[in-house]
């Protein structure tokens, strides 16, 4: 009942704020197995999808005050997908990954974006990980190792000195957030290209040197900590 009468409140046109403290507390209970039932239908996934900016094409992303509540939708339906089986079939039907990957696109040259970008790659790769039909769709047709790479790419700040040479001089430890980013960005790119060992076309054959360019910068890439850097590489 909790559960219900919190997407209740988060269907209607409430302030950030209190879409924020929602999303927070839905959040804390969706780790939670049991009482997941009642949130996982088509309508309450949509009410999710829309406060996570998935839901529509069109709108970019320019109202600032808007991302904490991106932010937190984002995190909802990653612990509800990750531990609900029928939010992940519910995933193939609405068409999540492409919405995702639409997302990422839109999160380009953007400020701010950092948080929204990370969870976004976080919930591409559970559901590359827990979803194989989903996981062909983002190989086969939403371009996922293209839309992954360039995510990394973008992560790690990458500067190109020839078409699949990076430059190797010194440069800053990533931020927590590029690390974050980036390690996030290699786990959905590992899952999306698990079955991609026979390599036909010309354009696969580019798309996979570009990435092994991006792989071979990442090794020489350092985090913020020791840690992190370990789990980068």
């Amino acid at each position: 009942k909790l559960c219900e009468g919190i997407l209740n409140i988060l269907e209607k046109d409430t302030k950030s704020s209190c879409q924020v403290a929602c999303l927070e507390a839905l959040r804390i209970l969706s780790r939670d197995k049991k009482i997941l039932v009642p949130v996982t239908t088509k309508k309450n996934m949509q009410i999710l999808m829309k406060l996570a900016k998935l839901d529509t094409v069109e709108d970019p992303l320019e109202r600032v005050t808007e991302f904490p509540v991106i932010v937190e939708a984002l995190k909802c339906l990653c612990n509800i997908i990750f531990n609900s089986s029928v939010a992940q079939k519910l995933s193939l039907e609405l068409n999540l990954a492409a919405m995702l990957c639409n997302l990422l696109q839109k999160c380009k040259d953007k400020q701010l974006v950092g948080d929204i970008k990370c969870f976004d790659l976080r919930l591409l790769f559970l559901l590359s990980l827990l979803r194989t039909d989903i996981r062909a769709q983002l190989c086969q047709e939403l371009q996922g190792v293209e839309v992954l790479t360039q995510a990394l790419e973008s992560s790690l700040s990458v500067r190109w000195t020839e078409e699949y040479k990076a430059a190797e001089d010194d440069r800053p430890p990533l931020s927590l957030q590029e690390a974050d980013c980036a390690i996030e960005a290699l786990k959905a790119l590992f899952n999306v290209t698990l079955d991609s060992w026979n390599v036909h076309s010309k354009n696969e054959s580019h798309q996979f040197r570009y990435m092994a360019a991006i792989l071979r910068y990442c090794l020489l890439t350092t985090g913020p900590t020791e840690e992190k850097t370990e789990e980068l590489h």
